[in-house]
């Protein structure tokens, strides 16, 4: 019995967010502030707050544009951050609303109905309460009985996910499992920062697993195997949490929002990750060049291009690792999904490809699949 993905399905906001139109708030914002703090800024009490440009954004990141869940307030130089309504305890969740649609997509791409699921997991960078569980709920709205969990390993979450399906399916504990990527990542922006402001994007992906003697799908790929691996850094954080409750400062800090060092960040990923997929090719018997497509996570172009390198020795051609992230920027662990869902369907029978996600943690977490 094999294990495989039969269904696939990316949903994205109709809001999205040009650099341009970023810059231009982010700027007004940086010099009213280096205005109003021109005294602290000259004794050396406060730094100064850099401008920054559309081409600087670009050339960092490879970022031209990302979709927002909700552009309001993003742009206001008195809020700088989404104006997203709260709602009441018997609406249906921000999340489980993303979740729903990308998850109806995948069960469509599928062929597969409710009575057919018996496992959904939702698994993501954050989820925006912490219970009931944002995957129960999505299970309840789609009348799907058996039970569902939230998992949160930062930008490795789907890839991770999609391992726990997988054995969920091998073990035969589920047939059929539903895992959904709900990344409403805007909120957790410091909008005033000029490293950071830019990253991410909004966007929620999903997958079906389940055997190949069930799978009907026009397009499945067999898992022939799993890898992950992480290692503890304080590269990538993001603190906001229960206990801001309970402490005395400011619950809403620059330390609580999303932070990374860069540099850092890229020096030590890259080579772990490159490591990690040439490894995990190797695992399952084959070699680099017998692999057609690398879907990579979507964090900064220079990052992927280096990677592919590594792998190939050579720069390379945009199918064998197609980029995303120029319109979708990053959204953290949905990226290398939304990169499989816009480009698996013309592989060919016997073609092999690799899902990969590295991030905060650090976590890397990879699958080699084969077109049926």
């Amino acid at each position: 019995m094999a294990v495989v993905i039969s269904g696939s399905g990316l949903w994205k906001p109709e809001e999205f967010v040009t650099n341009e139109e970023l810059v231009e708030a982010y700027n007004a914002y940086a010099s009213r502030f280096n205005e109003e703090n021109a005294e602290a800024i000259a004794a050396g009490d406060v730094a100064e707050k850099p401008l920054s440009s559309a081409e600087f954004i670009e050339k960092a990141s490879g970022i031209k544009q990302r979709y927002t869940y909700c552009k309001e307030g993003i742009l206001d130089v008195d809020r700088m951050r989404p104006l997203i309504p709260e709602r009441a305890d018997d609406e249906i969740s921000h999340q489980a609303e993303m979740a729903l649609h990308a998850a109806k997509k995948a069960m469509a791409a599928a062929s597969k109905t409710a009575e057919d699921i018996d496992m959904v997991v939702v698994s993501c960078a954050y989820t925006e309460r912490a219970y009931p569980a944002i995957a129960i709920e999505v299970q309840e709205a789609l009348g799907i009985h058996g039970f569902g969990f939230d998992m949160l390993v930062a930008c490795s979450a789907a890839t991770f996910a999609i391992h726990r399906a997988y054995d969920a399916v091998a073990a035969g504990s589920s047939k059929c499992v539903l895992v959904i990527n709900p990344e409403l990542t805007t909120p957790q922006i410091n909008f005033t920062d000029r490293d950071a402001h830019f990253i991410f994007g909004d966007v929620a992906t999903a997958m079906i697993l389940e055997e190949d003697t069930t799978c009907t799908s026009d397009h499945s790929y067999e898992v022939l195997g799993t890898q992950a691996l992480t290692q503890y850094s304080n590269n990538i954080r993001s603190n906001f949490g229960y206990l801001s409750y309970a402490y005395d400062g400011d619950p809403f800090s620059d330390d609580k929002l999303f932070h990374q060092n860069g540099r850092k960040v890229f020096k030590e990923v890259c080579p772990m990750a490159a490591q990690h997929l040439e490894q995990q090719v190797n695992a399952v018997g084959l070699e680099v060049p017998d692999v057609k497509r690398w879907w990579l996570h979507q964090a900064n172009i220079n990052m992927n291009e280096l990677i592919a390198r590594r792998l190939l020795g050579r720069d390379p051609e945009f199918l064998e690792a197609p980029i995303v992230l120029d319109e979708y920027a990053n959204t953290a662990s949905a990226g290398s999904i939304i990169a499989f869902n816009l480009y698996h369907e013309d592989l060919q029978a016997g073609d092999l490809g690799v899902i990969c996600s590295f991030g905060a943690g650090y976590s890397i977490g990879s699958l080699v699949i084969r077109k049926r």
